[in-house]
């Protein structure tokens, strides 16, 4: 070690206090960013676990091999393991009781498959040969079909076909039929016999909308014979950008023609096949690593700034005696390496410590909001240090090198002298006459320092500034997500809706079966038939009238055609609502005078622009008459006209009612008046839905579930508002958790700069205490710079944060119409915050000049 890193050790130890702020400073950032890159590996190793776990672990998928090309698929340097799969086809499940799902699906796979598809057997065993199979649960549960172990299986097995294709159909083609018949057929018919071994739980691919239910055979190498073709997914040795390349070259050596690959999985490893396609992120991480490199050299910089300050004098004297200025630079660049030195390891330690505590106790969110079955775990990667090591050595690298140029360029004469560090003219210094009167001749003192001392004024002030501004628009973000949250499920006042999904109605002894469960609280029934008006100009929507403006053909007779939505509600739940919304109970009752409740005023989503829009669906009076009609009939003769009364105006929708935007209207009417304004035709088409409130949703769902009732649909509201309500949390939890580091480094950095400014200080306060000034007086200068420190850091960081608010706002306000309101509960614990914060340093750092003896303090050059 030579002499001028000696010096600079010694230069460390004996400034303790300034060295440990920076120190901590650092930590602090380091930290920071060690906790990023380890939340963005982490993050990806659950969702690659999670992928896994849902779509089985595979790579690449070459489809449709033979025997021989297979071999060479399983000879390939690159490949890890090959799971072998094949689709069999469909066969008609005989006595199965939903329409929807007419088919068993078959499959095929061999051991490994088994295991890298996570098939979970819940009874019996896994096949070990082709004449065996398993089978999932919904087949006996939804379908109503009874199978037991043993039991022997004759399948016609081929493949779907619609009619006049020539491409055979898989589990993602929906059924093609045509007013409830199937207008498609089965091909290409094999009969194959099976021995039920065991049952399986429904596979994650296996979605309740595809046209069969799961059952699996068994395939291996040995069973495939010369003209059969199987898929094989491989697992390949290591997961590289090369990986793509590769596959096609070896698909093209072999002549195979088609390759898969399985993009969600591949996409948490980072790699795409398109080179333009970036994992969002990985981009976010970037950007948050910036911020925090942005932040930390900013604060961080002031530190060694002040290091070279106070080292000046010193710096010159080594200057004199033959100091080069690359060994001035080089004593703060050893500075911040020492400071670094120590700083990493703990703070990546810390950084690892708080981000898997914070795992811990968020575990739980985590899977409810992004509906995950695996655990968010602590990963750590030699990659994720080393970023965390080179932009933690970057940050400090820059915090240092712009000082140690200072450094470098000091002559010995001006840094004996002490010229350099202020140059200030009268007029740079020069205060108003109004501060003297208002506060005194101390606060005029304080505010001359502050102008001579510019340096340390602005880091306090833009540290501050950097602190308001981030803890206002993040706090702005989080409010504006849970309006937006507000907005999107307005209307949305229950947690659980019930339907059939082949348009049948609830028949009453369901329907008493499913609310007298415990748990819920309300319920409601609505059916819902649609109609057609014609509506004179005059009191169509706002935005219809800009429309036909434009286009005057939208008008027949001067009229324009709405969409009718008529909901019927049980006599309870009519009841309540009428008395709700002031409507005559009775009057809604009668179906020899239909009547009805008219929403006039909706909330819709704008699917053009995709906002949330609050609009008058048409302009009506209490009393007039809607003339009910089905438009698009064919035959004049079909065409039935029913007249409706408006018994109430409201903009209150019942639970459950999902309203029709604009061009249509929302009416509310009893079950008798419904059955007098259908037509025959109109009946079977009425959709039946159950609306419910439950203590317990979830459980609610698991119980009408378990009543197996064949085609019923729950669809729980209540866990995708719950998931989309802890997403909002978490995030909130991990933004301020960064503001609170941020500010953890403005703090240090705060009371740094005023510990180390006020001990430069000491001749002033020296000379100042000589000629007079008083205690009180001494107390008073203080106050007035903590109070000028405070209010210049919110003069600048409060409009600042309304301005980036508004662009917050204005982001919002594309998808959703709410007022632009400032928080100012977070406005004024920022202005509390702020005052405290700089009050605290000034008052422990002045406490401790307080104590410093006159003589001693004139007698020092420097600290």
């Amino acid at each position: 070690m030579n002499i001028v890193h000696t010096l600079t050790i010694r230069h460390l130890k004996q400034n303790k206090r300034r060295t440990l702020v920076t120190i901590i400073g650092v930590i602090i950032s380091v930290a920071m960013v060690t906790a990023v890159a380890t939340l963005v590996f982490s993050f990806s190793d659950l969702m690659i676990r999670q992928t896994i776990a849902d779509t089985g672990e595979w790579h690449v998928r070459y489809q449709d091999v033979n025997k021989e090309q297979l071999a060479a698929i399983q000879g390939d340097d690159a490949t890890k393991t090959v799971a072998i799969t094949k689709d069999l086809g469909y066969a008609p499940l005989e006595g199965g009781q939903n329409p929807n799902k007419p088919y068993l699906f078959v499959k095929a796979y061999d051991t490994r498959g088994f295991a890298q598809f996570r098939i979970e057997l819940s009874k019996g065993r896994l096949p070990h040969t082709d004449k065996e199979v398993v089978i999932s649960e919904p087949v006996a549960t939804n379908a109503k079909v009874k199978y037991e172990i043993d039991d022997r299986l004759t399948l016609r097995v081929g493949k779907r076909f619609e009619q006049g294709g020539d491409r055979p159909l898989d589990q993602t083609e929906p059924l093609r039929r045509e007013d409830n018949t199937l207008t498609e057929t089965l091909q290409h018919v094999k009969t194959r016999d099976y021995t039920v071994v065991g049952f399986i739980k429904r596979p994650v691919w296996e979605r309740a909308w595809d046209p069969g239910y799961t059952i699996i055979s068994y395939v291996d190498e040995n069973i495939i014979g010369a003209n059969d073709r199987v898929d094989a997914s491989v697992v390949v040795q290591s997961v590289n950008p090369s990986l793509f390349a590769h596959a096609e070259d070896l698909a093209t050596k072999n002549k195979i023609e088609k390759v898969q690959y399985n993009n969600d999985l591949l996409h948490y490893y980072g790699l795409s096949k398109s080179k333009a396609s970036y994992s969002m992120m990985f981009s976010l991480s970037a950007i948050l690593m910036a911020v925090i490199m942005i932040g930390s050299v900013s604060l961080i910089y002031n530190a060694f700034a002040i290091s070279v300050s106070e080292r000046s004098r010193h710096l010159g004297m080594l200057a004199s005696v033959g100091a080069t200025k690359r060994q001035k630079r080089n004593s703060v660049l050893f500075e911040g390496f020492v400071i670094g030195l120590i700083s990493i390891p703990v703070g990546i330690l810390c950084g690892l410590g708080g981000i898997g505590i914070t795992f811990g106790f968020m575990n739980a969110m985590i899977e409810g909001a992004l509906w995950t079955t695996e655990k968010l775990r602590l990963t750590v990667t030699p990659l994720s240090l080393l970023i965390a090591c080179v932009v933690s050595m970057l940050t400090i690298f820059i915090s240092a090198y712009l000082p140690a140029i200072k450094a470098s360029k000091v002559s010995a004469m001006d840094a004996i002298r002490q010229t350099t560090d202020v140059k200030l003219t009268a007029k740079a210094v020069k205060t108003s006459t109004f501060i003297r009167k208002l506060f005194g001749i101390e606060a005029e003192i304080g505010l001359k320092n502050l102008k001579r001392n510019k340096r340390r004024y602005h880091a306090i002030v833009f540290s501050l500034i950097i602190s308001i501004v981030l803890f206002l628009t993040v706090s702005f973000f989080t409010a504006g997500m849970r309006q937006s949250l507000e907005l999107s499920r307005e209307g949305v006042n229950y947690d659980l809706e019930v339907s059939y999904s082949n348009g049948k109605r609830i028949d009453d002894r369901l329907m008493q079966s499913i609310v007298s469960l415990d748990g819920v609280t309300e319920y409601s029934v609505i059916q819902e038939l649609y109609k057609n008006a014609w509506i004179d100009e005059a009191f169509i929507a706002d935005e219809l009238q800009e429309k036909v403006k434009k286009d005057k053909s939208l008008l027949q007779d001067g009229k324009y055609p709405y969409e009718i939505k008529i909901h019927a509600l049980n006599d309870s739940s009519l009841q309540a609502y009428a008395k709700a919304v002031g409507a005559d109970y009775e009057q809604l009752t009668d179906p020899g005078h239909p009547a009805a409740i008219v929403m006039n005023t909706i909330h819709y989503k704008d699917m053009d622009t995709g906002k949330y829009v609050q609009t008058k669906a048409m302009y009506t009076n209490v009393g007039q008459g809607i003339e009910l009609t089905n438009i698009y009939k064919k035959k004049e003769e079909d065409t039935k006209i029913n007249k409706v009364t408006v018994a109430a105006l409201t903009d209150q929708a019942p639970m459950g009612m999902n309203p029709i935007g604009v061009g249509g209207l929302n009416i509310i009417v009893s079950e008798r008046v419904m059955n007098r304004l259908a037509d025959d035709g109109d009946l079977a088409s009425v959709l039946t839905l159950l609306h419910l409130k439950s203590t317990e949703p979830i459980r609610t769902q698991q119980e009408i579930e378990e009543m197996h009732e064949t085609n019923l649909n729950v669809n729980n509201v209540y866990k995708s508002r719950k998931s989309e309500e802890q997403q909002i949390l978490l995030m909130s939890v991990f933004s301020y958790g960064f503001i609170v580091l941020i500010s953890a480094i403005s703090i240090a950095n705060i009371f740094n700069t005023i510990s180390t400014g006020l001990s430069l200080r000491k001749r002033e306060f020296a000379m100042l205490k000589s000629v007079g000034i008083t205690p009180k007086g001494f107390a008073k200068m203080m106050n007035f710079e903590s109070m000028y420190y405070g209010a210049k850091s919110l003069m600048f960081g409060l409009p600042l944060s309304f301005i980036v608010m508004y662009l917050i706002y204005g982001a919002f306000a594309n998808k959703f119409s709410y007022g632009f309101t400032l928080p100012w509960m977070n406005i004024l614990s920022v202005i509390v915050a702020v005052f405290v914060i700089v009050g605290s340093a000034m008052l422990y750092s002045s406490s401790k000049v307080k104590k410093e003896n006159i003589m001693d303090a004139l007698k020092q050059e420097s600290i």
